[in-house]
């Protein structure tokens, strides 16, 4: 019952956090929000470092290095750079895929089989997102440039591979060490930092200085709700959720991203109505 509502949990907070950094993009580049988001969440999980023995966990310590350069540095500024060209509904969408590629990482890396009862959930899942993903809305009426809607892809697609796997060695970790979510979630941005730095230029600093102090609180705010509180939460699911299973949870955030379509200039009709009652019954089977 926890990582389900664990894995609620991190997908709304990730989904509003979305939602957030994209009005950012405005102002930064992607890889300008992703390092100080980053440095950010970093600085406010500092504490747990000296909890930490370095000395006992080196190899899971390691592993979650690079599971938080592959999931944090790489996969989420190809996730901003989507949600620059696509909007935060058609980006949130394209992890439509992700479900089925984590159960099928799961069960080769992880040998977590999962019933036949929730593969159909799974599939359910899956194809009810992508008839959201497909599904026409204002923003592709009025005419978005089509290289731009296909790079805008392309990046999406990469975040999600990206963030599956470091999934897979996120879960690797806390399943077969005494590392706390908590723990793991600081060694994993300390990894995405490390990786990002060496592409950290004086624009950034001159960028940030330049905002108001309304869009940086703003910043701020949506990087403890998506950074902080998302990976934490995601942790915990990992613990505590096959990854087949927590990922389908998490990938319910195209449904939630739902409410914050008419802000950004799309429409829905019943038909990405009816797609959401299937997710949610998909979801159903899988929890039954």
């Amino acid at each position: 019952m926890f990582g389900i509502i664990f894995a609620l949990g991190a997908a709304s907070s990730w989904t509003y956090a979305c939602y957030l950094w994209r009005k950012q993009t405005k102002y930064l580049s992607a890889s300008q929000i992703n390092i100080t988001k980053n440095i950010i969440a970093f600085l406010i999980f500092s504490p747990v470092i000296l909890t930490l023995d370095f000395q006992h966990n080196l190899q899971e310590i390691l592993i979650l290095l690079l599971s938080g350069i592959i999931g944090i540095s790489i996969g989420d500024t190809f996730y901003i750079m989507s949600l620059k060209k696509l909007g935060t509904r058609r980006t949130l969408t394209v992890e439509a895929f992700s479900p089925v590629i984590a159960t099928l990482l799961g069960s080769i890396l992880l040998h977590e089989i999962l019933s036949l009862k929730s593969w159909v959930g799974t599939m359910i899942v899956t194809f009810s997102l992508i008839g959201v993903a497909l599904d026409k809305t204002v923003e592709y009426k009025l005419g978005t440039v089509e290289k731009e809607k296909k790079l805008g892809f392309i990046f999406a697609f990469l975040s999600v591979l990206c963030a599956v796997s470091a999934a897979t060695l996120s879960r690797l970790v806390l399943i077969n060490s005494d590392l706390r979510p908590f723990q793991s979630t600081e060694i994993r941005l300390f990894g995405s930092i490390i990786s990002l730095l060496p592409f950290m230029r004086n624009d950034l600093i001159n960028s940030i200085t330049e905002l108001s102090f309304e869009r940086k609180i703003r910043l701020v705010f949506a990087t403890f709700l998506g950074t902080n509180i998302g990976i934490l939460f995601q942790q915990y699911v990992f613990k505590l959720l096959p990854i087949g299973l927590g990922w389908t949870l998490l990938s319910t955030s195209p449904i939630i991203s739902l409410f914050f379509a008419r802000a950004e200039g799309e429409d829905f009709d019943w038909k990405t109505l009816a797609l959401t009652i299937t997710t949610i019954l998909g979801v159903a089977l899988v929890l039954i």
